[in-house]
């Protein structure tokens, strides 16, 4: 026997091994980007908008003490 005859045996353990190694690295990007303070999916402070069916009116613009 030769190392020919084991190269093919092995090719399903290998392909499993290189997918985890695979989801491990995106895992950590994830992780990291994140982390990261400039990251987009922190958490924000939620935007109120206006109501649709309601009319807008000159108080709802100007009133600084409404939000």
């Amino acid at each position: 026997m030769g190392i020919h005859y084991d190269y093919k045996s092995k090719r399903g353990e290998r392909a499993m091994l290189k997918e985890a190694k695979r989801k491990a690295r995106l895992a950590a990007r994830r992780a990291k980007r994140l982390m990261s303070p400039g990251s987009e999916t922190t958490e924000k402070e939620e935007i109120k908008t206006h109501d649709i069916k309601k009319t807008i009116t000159l108080d709802d613009l100007t009133n600084p003490s409404q939000k």
